[in-house]
């Protein structure tokens, strides 16, 4: 006699469903990260070019910093070092994309794709609020440094931000609790250390690094979000940032087959 297909276990029925809306939020997430920079590039620029305290600081950063830079060359070539290669936009993103790999290694699927969606509409956001803005960048006499394109905001600061914390909340759950501190403390400086560096070398302004932190911080936010809704919807506990966004994943099979409903 035909065997009747086995009916879909209702926890994988489940779990499928909570993919797809996964899906639809991560992308989600990226189109609203994206929507609401360009606005606030706008304005932040209009008020950058008429808010005469802001125009000072900008202003008074890049002078003061470019005088440092020129008296302290060897400082200034650390600097370059730092900002040219440590902290540069194409190893941050070769880290997440090796970190990608090994995920889709383990079979952690979603995870891999919330990396590599929020790496990917970060860097994506950054260029098109860059193309919008169009805003021009310092201006130095004997500068130490030179970057092609647009200001605002600043790629590296962006990249900075979301790299880091992809890696951090995707690695944390294999770090001992003792060292997630200096984790967090580590990827602070560098996020930190990478805007100081745009500034010092004179190839951006101070209100572009800000910008690019925020702008970055708002994409892992909302796309942290459609993960964390993901787990809710599958069945899984919330979970906190200082324990990663998966801590399932030092298990030996972090994405586990549903239980299949028998005929």
């Amino acid at each position: 006699m035909p065997t009747r297909p086995t009916a879909p276990h209702p926890q994988e029925q489940r779990t499928r469903r909570a993919d797809r809306r996964f899906g639809i939020r991560l992308l989600g997430a990226v189109a609203a990260a994206a929507a609401a920079a360009i606005p606030f590039a706008l304005l932040l620029v209009l008020v950058e070019a008429s808010w005469p305290p802001l125009r000072r600081v900008d202003a008074g950063a890049a002078r003061r910093l470019h005088e440092v830079a020129l008296e302290h060359p060897a400082w200034t070539g650390t600097l370059r070092i730092l900002s040219d290669w440590v902290w540069d936009p194409a190893t941050l993103r070769i880290a997440v994309a090796l970190l990608t790999l090994w995920l889709l290694y383990r079979r952690a699927w979603r995870l891999a794709a919330w990396a590599a969606v929020t790496a990917t509409g970060g860097a994506l956001t950054g260029v098109l609020v860059k193309v919008v803005v169009e805003r021009a960048r310092p201006s130095l006499e004997d500068p130490v440094a030179q970057a092609p394109g647009y200001s605002f905001p600043s790629g590296h600061a962006m990249t900075a931000t979301t790299s880091f914390a992809v890696l951090l909340l995707v690695l944390l759950p294999m770090v001992p609790r003792a060292w997630r501190v200096l984790c967090w403390g580590v990827a602070a400086v560098s996020v930190l250390g990478v805007g100081f560096t745009r500034i010092a070398l004179g190839v951006h302004w101070f209100s572009d690094v800000i910008g690019g932190w925020l702008l970055g911080a708002a994409v892992v936010v909302l796309t942290g979000w459609a993960f964390e809704a993901w787990r809710a919807d599958s069945g899984r506990r919330p979970t906190s940032v200082a324990e990663g966004l998966e801590p399932e994943l030092t298990d030996e099979d972090p994405e586990p087959p549903a239980p299949v409903g028998r005929g």
